[in-house]
């Protein structure tokens, strides 16, 4: 199966004082490892044979498509204030070739093995979204902060990558943008699905399995959580702290 590749590079409303940091006001135009941002997740697409074509959501599409490589693959799309309305209009856009692989412009460290893997593994299902165990990155880089959700067996953290395998899951956007400006997004979530769910997860009395078997229930949807073998998938550049990791595990220093 060849996924459609979308890649979320837009900026937030306002100033973006950690792009400013490195003189630019785009945040996927940050250098790291010597080069923009951006390029590194598009490229690593690229070289993934699941990967069909790539469209390049953002809010600059000319000065984005300036760094990119030249690939004919690659499509670029202006995308609108928020996410979740941006993936509503591609959801409902007839020309849309489905399933869809959505990640963000700041999964530096993203590998083409990686989206392999999950690709493969998200094969049968309508929503799947990778995570990373808290144990195997912080064995990988012990000094990383992540935002972890935790679960009965294990707590996780998001790596960027999610597949939307047909047109169905457009539902389960309209819950994100329920959310999206809520920073516990995930916590939300789990509240939505009522207090018995809440509670469980609270007290680690449900697993993630779990608690995605009843979203997806919810929405009518198959969801799945793919565990990912790489840690480093869920290191993404969001502030100062991820760039200096980033860039130190780049170079072997970490």
């Amino acid at each position: 199966m060849k996924y459609t590749a979308v890649v979320l590079a837009g900026s937030r409303p306002g100033r973006d004082a950690f792009a400013e940091q490195f003189g630019t006001d785009l945040k996927a135009l940050i250098p790291v490892g010597g080069e923009p941002m951006v390029r590194r997740p598009v490229r690593a697409l690229l070289e993934s044979e699941r990967i069909a074509r790539i469209i390049v959501l953002t809010q600059a599409p000319d000065r984005i498509a300036d760094v990119l490589p030249p690939d004919d693959r690659i499509v670029m799309r202006r995308s609108d204030e928020t996410i979740a309305s941006t993936m509503l209009a591609l959801c409902f856009d007839r020309e849309t070739q489905w399933p869809l692989l959505v990640t963000t412009a700041d999964h530096a460290l993203l590998e083409s093995s990686t989206i392999d893997q999950f690709c493969e593994a998200a094969e049968g299902t309508d929503i799947a979204v990778g995570v990373v165990e808290r144990s195997a990155l912080l064995r990988r880089v012990p000094s990383t902060r992540r935002t972890w959700l935790k679960f009965r067996g294990g707590a996780y953290t998001g790596a960027n990558l999610f597949a939307l395998s047909t047109p169905k899951s457009a539902a389960a956007v309209e819950l994100w943008r329920s959310v999206e400006q809520d920073r516990k997004k995930g916590r939300r979530i789990v509240a939505l699905l009522g207090p018995v769910v809440l509670l469980g997860t609270a007290l680690r009395l449900l697993t993630i399995d779990a608690v995605l078997a009843r979203l997806g229930r919810r929405l009518g949807l198959t969801v799945k959580a793919i565990r990912l073998s790489n840690p480093l998938a869920g290191v993404d550049v969001d502030k100062a702290e991820d760039h200096m990791l980033a860039e130190a595990i780049l170079s072997g220093k970490a």
